[in-house]
């Protein structure tokens, strides 16, 4: 590993092929110093990031690649979605979109090692797979990035150039819980039990559902990302202090960031083994919390597309769903407003008329109640949707619906 400046690297990405592809840090972790650099010395280059946000490069010659789309990349006419469950996406890398660098934020040096902190994800495998060509790997050291353990380590000969920076990261400020998030929260936490394994996002649901599990005691945490509701159940001594906390990226305020730092008790890995449905299944009493756009009456789900268009991306719902399934004990939700206030439509709706995102849950959590589907006749399953999950404005109307797609 050599140290360079952002002066030096210019003349190294100088000497990368012709378009090359561009796998970096992505969610909250964009190594915004390397992404510059990259910008103002290659002319065409493919960039692929996971979940980018504003403030990335976009102009006439990045094409952007993306197997889950962030408001960086969204509605993009330069845009390359590629449809893929998350825990796919490294064989991806092996087999099919081979990176020619990659781009990484880590922490400051610690011994021989930087840690991936916060974003860990599918960089293991992107970062064999460059190596395995010939490309390159570098890295943003920051020392605000905390260093997290477990797949988070990367070791010094694993890196070619690394340029020390010291920038902020990142934070969030949850909102307050609006009364239709913490009504559904509320239901879904009634649901689980002592000793239950979650796994939850970020998000006004996510939020209420941890706030409604203070109470509960030796929960564990298996998912694929988490933010500051699993410090704050951490802190009212909610968790089993016997089990790690597994999760690929991490999100939150800076009180997280220095809880995660040097804790072993957070263990980072990489997203072929937090998502993958063998691993989950094992989990005891697992718990899936997934969102969506919309639910029909076939309990199948759209978290993807607009009208048409795509919004984000089929992501790692479908694994925990499948692994929360199999597992002992365990149950998926799927939860939603009933009501979508700005399009002023009901969101359980006859059939889907966008791609599936995923099917299949044990419940489907509206603000109006539990709808129980898995081991349901379909009729009992569109009847507990209607009944249970959708908007009362609009039962009659999807019974109707119901009856003449032969399901009642």
């Amino acid at each position: 590993m050599r140290v360079v400046t952002p002066a030096q690297l210019k003349g190294i990405f100088e000497g990368l092929p012709e378009n090359p592809r561009v796998v970096a840090s992505g969610n909250f972790a964009a190594p915004d110093v390397l992404l510059g650099t990259l910008d103002s010395t290659v002319e065409n280059y493919r960039l692929h990031m996971l979940n980018a946000q504003k403030g990335i490069p976009d102009r006439k010659g990045v094409e952007f690649e993306t197997t889950f789309v962030g408001p960086g990349m969204r509605h993009s006419p330069r845009l390359v979605y590629i449809p893929c469950r998350l825990s796919l996406v490294p064989e991806l890398y092996r087999d099919h979109y081979r990176p020619d660098v990659v781009l990484l934020h880590t922490s400051a040096r610690r011994h021989d090692t930087v840690s991936l902190g916060t974003e860990v994800n599918v960089l293991p495998a992107a970062i064999e797979a460059v190596r395995e060509r010939g490309g390159l790997v570098i890295a943003q050291a920051n020392p605000q990035m905390p260093y997290t353990y477990g797949d988070a380590q990367i070791y010094d000969h694993e890196i070619d150039f690394l340029v020390e920076v010291d920038e902020p990261l990142p934070t969030h400020t949850p909102k307050p819980l609006d009364d239709v998030s913490r009504e559904i929260g509320q239901r879904i936490a009634a649901r689980v039990s002592d000793a239950s394994t979650l796994q939850l996002g970020i998000g006004a649901v996510p939020d209420a559902v941890l706030a409604s599990l203070v109470n509960h005691r030796d929960l564990r945490i298996w998912t694929e990302m988490f933010s500051d509701g699993v410090l704050e159940l951490s802190r009212k001594g909610c968790l089993d202090n016997d089990i790690p906390l597994t999760a690929s990226f991490l999100f939150g305020s800076k009180d997280l960031y220095d809880w995660v730092h040097l804790n072993k008790r957070v263990r980072m890995l990489r997203t072929e083994k937090t998502n993958d449905p063998g691993q989950i299944a094992r989990q005891a009493r697992m718990t899936s919390v997934n969102a969506a756009l919309q639910v029909d009456l076939f309990d199948q789900a759209n978290a993807s597309r607009v009208k048409g268009t795509i919004y984000s991306g089929i992501g790692g719902s479908t694994d925990f769903i499948v692994g929360a399934l199999h597992s002992r004990g365990g149950q998926s939700f799927m939860a939603l407003q009933s009501w979508h206030p700005k399009a002023n439509v009901s969101t359980i709706v006859p059939h889907l008329t966008e791609p599936v995102t995923s099917m299949q849950h044990s419940y489907v959590a509206t603000e109006n109640g539990l709808a129980q589907c898995f081991g349901r006749s379909q009729r009992s399953q569109a009847l507990n949707i209607i009944e249970h999950a959708a908007h009362p404005d609009v039962r009659d109307e999807l019974r109707e619906a119901a009856a003449e797609m032969g399901l009642l």
